[in-house]
């Protein structure tokens, strides 16, 4: 009894800390309180385990108390030579034991066809469980696409699932966007499936507002805290960004822009909400919410051209962003003014994008994640400082962010899920 007692303790004291609710983590920043946090590891050192998933994947995993849920796919998609057939296509959504890493559930259900085709375009670089889940403490909540939204209770069970749309993106990316919590709402980012943004009612499914025009956009949308206290949903697309009445949907205000398609999310401090071009038009720019009317030309802070990451989601941490690029290359802003502090390649193989997933910071280290080439870890300051470059003996390609839960963080392959820690 004692040592039962004694290991229940130690697990309470390993992943103590914030739960990682939904992408990028608490209110969306991709921070952590956590401390120790560990600086160096391999596929020897520092692995407290390692779980290979029954299928492939992007997501990134969330947290509550000792368990964390995760999505994958599997039966078609997995290689490129012979995909299979679209019929046998099967999405997962998993929990898992924190502390062992083993599967506690595993329900599946049958995706809608067709789906975007799995033939070695856009769709191949992450598949078809890219949406991160999001849970309230009570149940937990999956989008996969046209194959719907659905909310589980935390032991497994289907609670409701609700279409949002069911064509298939004309590009070829298929889904990207997690969908997030707020009050009663569960908001979804359908872009790709219906051009439109939509909020449902959590405990039901049912619709409560639809916004229409959400076009080429892989952004997850953020409810953004004003200067004056109100609250706002800022959602970026192609060609605008805009600021709505989160329990309503009602359009607040609008920037106008220029831009091909966009995949960062939204991030936001102190009232001020800063957004990315992904590509064509590439541009961050800061603008202050709480704005009426048309904004563009009253609330536009700074705007820095030609300056992407193309993907990732930067990070703020005392008055500056950090994000590393598409093509491995670290980069700090100044969030006041918007000029460019440091700009430093990073030595990363791979041809092609060289990162997908977002930064995510914690006991004052940065954390990158590339595809093909291992976890960079970079000092949580203005000067450039390259702390650790890590690897994994794993062929498989790593897309997902990373979760900080406690002083552990959360690493997902195409494959497996690890657990990396001291």
């Amino acid at each position: 009894m004692y040592r039962r007692c004694a290991l229940t303790a130690l697990i309470v004291v390993l992943f103590a800390g914030a739960d990682w609710t939904r992408f990028r983590g608490p209110d969306g920043t991709g921070l952590a309180d956590g401390t120790g946090l560990p600086t160096r590891w391999s596929a020897a050192e520092n692995v407290v385990w390692r779980t290979p998933l029954p299928g492939f994947g992007a997501s990134s995993p969330v947290t509550l108390g000792d368990r964390a849920f995760l999505t994958c796919y599997a039966g078609y998609g997995l290689d490129q030579d012979n995909p299979g057939d679209q019929s046998s296509l099967k999405l997962h959504v998993l929990c898992l034991d924190l502390a062992t890493g083993k599967i506690v559930w595993d329900n599946s259900l049958a995706a809608e066809s067709p789906e975007t085709p799995y033939d070695g375009g856009r769709v191949s670089l992450h598949g078809y469980a890219s949406a991160t889940p999001v849970t309230d403490g009570q149940g937990l909540y999956v989008f996969f696409g046209k194959s719907g939204v659905l909310k589980y209770s935390l032991d497994g069970h289907l609670l409701w699932k609700v279409s949002v749309g069911a064509e298939v993106d004309k590009h070829g990316w298929g889904s990207g966007a997690s969908p997030i919590l707020h009050g009663d709402l569960l908001v979804v980012n359908a872009s790709c499936e219906s051009q439109s943004i939509r909020a449902l009612n959590k405990a039901t499914g049912e619709e409560v507002w639809q916004v229409g025009g959400i076009v080429d956009s892989w952004s997850t949308p953020l409810v953004v805290t004003t200067a004056a206290g109100g609250k706002e949903l800022v959602v970026i697309e192609r060609t605008k960004v805009l600021g709505l009445d989160p329990a309503t949907g009602s359009q607040l205000w609008v920037c106008t822009k220029d831009s091909d398609y966009v995949c960062p999310s939204v991030i936001a401090h102190d009232g001020v909400a800063y957004l990315i071009n992904s590509r064509m038009k590439a541009m961050m720019l800061a603008i202050r919410t709480g704005g009426r009317g048309d904004v563009t030309n009253s609330h536009v802070l700074w705007t820095l051209p030609k300056w992407t990451t193309r993907v990732c989601t930067p990070v703020y941490h005392e008055g500056h962003l950090y994000a590393i690029d598409f093509n491995g290359t670290a980069l700090c802003v100044d969030a006041k003014s918007g000029r460019e502090v440091y700009r430093e390649r990073l030595d990363l193989s791979g041809s092609g994008d060289k990162l997908y997933a977002s930064v995510v910071a914690g006991d004052g280290k940065l954390y990158g994640v590339s595809r093909l080439d291992g976890v960079v870890v970079l000092a949580l300051t203005p000067e450039f400082k390259l702390l650790a470059h890590n690897h994994l003996a794993d062929d498989s390609v790593f897309n997902a962010t990373p979760v900080i839960s406690g002083n552990r963080l959360l690493i997902r392959s195409d494959k497996a899920l690890y657990c990396i820690g001291r």
